[in-house]
């Protein structure tokens, strides 16, 4: 497999297994997509890292396998394409990067899929597709517009650069950066807090700030209102609002 899956403590861990870099073939975006929809279906999943392991995130897409496709092959995969990183930041769940090393190209683009992304010293990102005419073609050019602003978004595009964790850092593409050898272990950690957490209310919260970024304030509104509501009416707001007033904020177990 290009994608291993484990999973420990309520946490999904997808893990990218194709050496030496981890390019994102064709085969890896299929198995990406078929993981998503796996991981959204167990109950035993409330939360997921995305990890390449000690030395690179993923350094891109297959180059080689891209160059035998011409324009009415890419017609075809590009939609596949965008669905298979899409299915895994649509998972009703949240999702953390643990990035070491190279996120280029599409590695960047998974990385942007996630809800959170923790960064290594070492790492660098950029996307590159300028450097080979082309753009980014994963989700590229719009979840790293929403994420950094437009302006920041086209400096990365237009020129292909590379940035280290430090200017990934300032510029919001990462929040956290921190030793190599601490990546994946501060990333599961966190992805485990939040698999104790209200699963349906966390839901809610991702889909509410995704939802709402794709319209307009009116409309991102109403579908806050409507998970609010709607959350009335699960066991785990009685919970989180019976612990809060016998015991304090904070202490619930949800269920």
């Amino acid at each position: 497999m290009t994608v291993n899956l484990e999973v420990a403590d309520g946490v999904a861990t997808f893990r990218l297994d194709r050496p030496p870099m981890n390019a994102l073939d064709i085969a890896t975006q299929d198995r990406l997509r078929e993981l998503a929809a796996e991981v959204t279906r167990r109950d035993d999943v409330r939360a997921v890292v995305i990890w390449g392991g000690e030395k690179v995130f993923a350094a891109g897409a297959d180059i080689k396998e891209m160059r035998e496709m011409d324009h009415a092959a890419m017609v075809v995969r590009s939609g596949d394409l965008q669905e298979s990183f899409t299915a895994v930041a649509r998972i009703p769940k949240p999702v953390v990067a643990a990035v070491t090393g190279y996120a280029l190209g599409g590695g960047c683009e998974l990385a942007l899929c996630a809800d959170f992304r923790i960064a290594a010293e070492n790492a660098k990102l950029g996307q590159p597709e300028i450097l080979l005419g082309l753009i980014p073609g994963a989700g590229g050019t719009q979840r790293l517009a929403r994420l950094v602003g437009p302006a920041k978004a086209k400096d990365l595009i237009f020129t292909g650069r590379q940035v280290k964790a430090d200017e990934a850092l300032a510029i919001g593409l990462v929040d956290r950066v921190v030793p190599a050898e601490e990546v994946y272990a501060q990333a599961h950690a966190w992805a485990a807090k939040l698999a104790k957490g209200p699963a349906i209310a966390l839901r809610a919260a991702k889909e509410s700030v995704d939802r709402g970024l794709e319209t307009d304030l009116d409309s991102g509104l109403a579908i806050e209102r409507n998970w609010f509501a709607g959350l009335f009416a699960t066991e785990d707001r009685e919970i989180g609002m019976r612990s809060f007033v016998e015991d304090g904020p904070g202490k619930a177990t949800f269920r």
